[in-house]
Order: structure tokens, then sequence, then C-alpha cells
């Protein structure tokens, strides 16, 4: 059983960024190309983790950033290919029409999106901070896992409501200088298979008092940053 989700998700950019930064320095130490040359397109990452947003998001106001990222992404990328001049200050009043919007149209049980505290009962979830705090509550019956991602920012989710149909469920995180919490049911045995790089992986859950089968897989990357789990 595969618990990814066929959308787009960050760290799947994230992954394919880095990639592609290796290969480019592997060819400059080649002497094949320079990575300057490359690596001064940069701004098309931004355009790029718009569109992701606007796929997966849910809400209006959630989009509406998705929107602005993208929107700032493709006019700094063409202001490096020349075809127009462009300053990333020009934009700054669609930061107030995003909040704006996000305000309006933020989810019934929700809060300020900065500190968003969302009821979701969907299989899969699929959460990003930015320099931000993100909070998830998920009371799924078939959970499946996920991805979770934190930079310079924090999420916290809460499954303690949820429960795992299959064997097991499997959730990717990856913290960079941010920092992750969750929170399982008394009943799933925990399973953290992650690479902490100068960070750390903590499994604070109290021992299980009776056999199950309830599975939850952690797996991704600390750098410089910290998941814990409890119960």
């Amino acid at each position: 059983m595969s618990s990814r989700t066929s959308r787009i998700s960050f760290q799947l950019l994230l992954g394919l960024f880095i990639i592609a930064l290796g290969v480019l320095y592997t060819l400059q130490n080649l002497g094949i190309v320079y990575a300057g040359d490359i690596l001064r397109y940069w701004p098309i990452l931004i355009a790029l983790y718009g569109i992701s947003r606007i796929i997966q998001c849910q809400t209006p106001g959630q989009k509406a950033w998705g929107v602005f990222w993208t929107l700032v992404g493709s006019f700094w990328f063409l202001d490096r290919l020349d075809v127009l001049y462009f300053n990333v200050w020009d934009l700054w009043p669609l930061i107030l029409v995003a909040l704006g919007i996000s305000m309006i149209w933020r989810p019934s049980r929700g809060r300020f999106p900065f500190g968003t505290v969302i009821d979701d009962n969907s299989s899969t979830i699929n959460a990003f901070a930015l320099m931000g705090g993100f909070k998830r509550a998920n009371d799924s019956q078939d959970f499946r896992g996920g991805e979770v991602t934190a930079i310079m920012g924090g999420c916290e989710l809460d499954f303690r409501k949820a429960a795992i149909q299959d064997a097991e469920a499997v959730l990717h995180v990856v913290a960079i200088m941010g920092g992750i919490e969750i929170w399982v049911p008394e009943n799933w045995v925990v399973v953290m298979t992650g690479v902490p790089v100068l960070g750390g992986f903590e499994d604070k859950t109290r021992p299980i008092q009776s056999e199950t089968n309830k599975k939850l897989i952690v797996k991704g990357y600390s750098i410089m940053g910290g998941v814990e789990i409890k119960n």
C-alpha cells in the first residue's frame, strides 16, 4: 500500500530541486556548464511552489496565497529572462489582497491563516509551514499517511481520533530549522526511520498495553530541526 498522494507536493519539488543542484554542480566541475548562468533563474521555483499550493489547498484563502506566490515567481522569472522589468516590491499590495481573502473565506472551524487549526477527515494529509505555524486535527477512520514539511516554522498534527484500517500508514516528514509535533492514539505503534542532520527524531509515546497491528511509520529528514511524536 502506498500512502503517497498523487498531487504535486512541496517535498516533490524540493527533492527535484536538490537533484538538479547536484547534477548542475557536477556538470560545472566537469567544465561543461557554469552553474551561475542557470541558477539565476531560480525564481521559477517560487512559481512552482505557488502552483503546488493552488492544487493542494482546499480553501479560497489558501489558494489566494498560492496565486500570490505564482505571480511573484512568474514575473521574477520573466525579469531574469529580460522579457519584462520586475521589482518584487511592486507586488507587495497583493499580500493585502491574499490576506483579506484568507480572512474572509477561512474555514468555519479554523482561525487566522498563519496559525491555522483545521479539522480534517481525509485519508491522507499534506501540511506545509514556512516561517509560520500550522495545526491540523485529523479524524479519518481510514488514515493512510501523507507528508508534512516545516521550514523555519512549526506543524502540529493531532491524529488521536483517527484510525488505521490497513496494517500501516506512512508519514513522510521534512523539518528544516523547524519543528513537527505529532499526536497519535495510544493503540498505534510508531516506527521512526528518519534521518537527523544536526536535528532530532524523538518518540515520546507511552508503551502500548495491549497487542495491536496498527502501525505509523515516520520517514524523512530533520535538518537543524526536530520531529516529536506523542500519545
